[in-house]
């Protein structure tokens, strides 16, 4: 018999045909309670914030667009029940089709004509110059005002007899336009206005994501021989894609429910040619003498199902993105 070899204080090992099992480490230990209650400390008030103004409103909001509500209803609680009759009513509602091209229309031309605007300025800005970022500043203007103050002045612009933008006209020979009281032209002015407005976060957003990107990779471009429109497609707006795409998303759903600019310049008119979804709720909810506080509100769900449909959209781009 073949001696085992043994260490002077271990045992012998006993030989095995298989594998020597190897001891499993100690599982790791469950977190103090301390840190527990410390993570829901931080969470509690984020919960309880979205509990009392996303939840709540957008429950009610639901609960109001299922019943006929009434002025005396509603102060009392006390509505019928009547289903999706409030849905159907808007959906055969005369309004329902114009003010839904309106709505589509009013959101891709400036979301068009901001975005563009936008990457051409913060293209611009990159190269720093002087004066750069006093000129960055200035753009800003139109971001921070209140934008009751920007409607007005937008309002008092494009007014018929005493704007400054007829004035203009006139000074080249050309005759007034009604701008804010045509059928033909309302809808334009306030998408003019909703432009110039939503440029300067664009810009900001774009120059943010300009700035991230390494210079190294255009001087490797420049250096395959790219020129600088081949750059532009084929680097810049490629790294650019991700912010980007959050860039058009959150402009997305602030067009979707710009109703303060509109209301401001025309109310909707005139003859519902600038009405939006926004402004259709509105009026339902709270412009007739007699509210129709079941349709508004059914108005209003269509738009967040709107948003929902185009923010559901953009994950699944991501996603499909991010795995390829």
């Amino acid at each position: 018999m073949s001696r085992i070899a043994q260490a002077p204080d271990q045992r012998p090992v006993p030989a095995t045909d298989g594998p020597v099992p190897t001891v499993r480490g100690h599982r790791k230990q469950a977190r103090p309670r301390s840190e527990q209650w410390v993570a829901w400390g931080f969470l509690v008030p984020i919960i309880v914030y979205l509990a009392v103004f996303y939840a709540y409103p957008l429950y009610r909001n639901v609960e109001l667009s299922l019943r006929d509500y009434t002025v005396r209803s509603f102060v009392q609680g006390d509505a019928p029940f009547t289903g999706f009759a409030n849905y159907v009513k808007i959906l055969g509602d005369a309004t329902f089709g114009p003010a839904l091209w309106h709505t589509v229309v009013f959101t891709l031309v400036s979301l068009l004509f901001q975005f563009t605007i936008g990457l051409a300025l913060a293209l611009f800005f990159v190269k720093n110059f002087r004066l750069s970022a006093t000129l960055r500043a200035l753009f800003l203007v139109p971001w921070l005002l209140p934008l009751i103050v920007s409607s007005s002045t937008w309002a008092w612009m494009l007014n018929s007899d005493s704007g400054v933008v007829n004035a203009v006209l006139g000074a080249f020979g050309l005759g007034p336009v009604n701008w804010l009281t045509s059928p033909d032209w309302s809808l334009w002015s306030v998408i003019a206005a909703n432009i110039w407005i939503g440029v300067p976060f664009n810009l900001v957003v774009l120059y943010s994501g300009l700035q991230a990107i390494n210079p190294d990779v255009y001087e490797a471009a420049a250096l395959d021989g790219a020129t600088g429109r081949q750059r532009f497609w084929h680097v810049t707006l490629p790294l650019l894609r991700p912010v980007s795409a959050i860039t058009l998303l959150l402009g997305l759903v602030y067009t979707l429910k710009v109703f303060d600019i509109i209301w401001i310049m025309t109310k909707g008119g005139p003859s519902g040619s600038s009405t939006t979804f926004a402004t259709w709720s509105y009026r339902l909810g709270f412009g007739n003498l007699v509210p129709s506080f079941g349709p508004g509100a059914a108005v209003g769900n269509l738009l967040i199902v709107m948003a929902l449909i185009f923010g559901l959209l953009y994950i699944r781009v991501q996603r499909r993105q991010d795995l390829a």
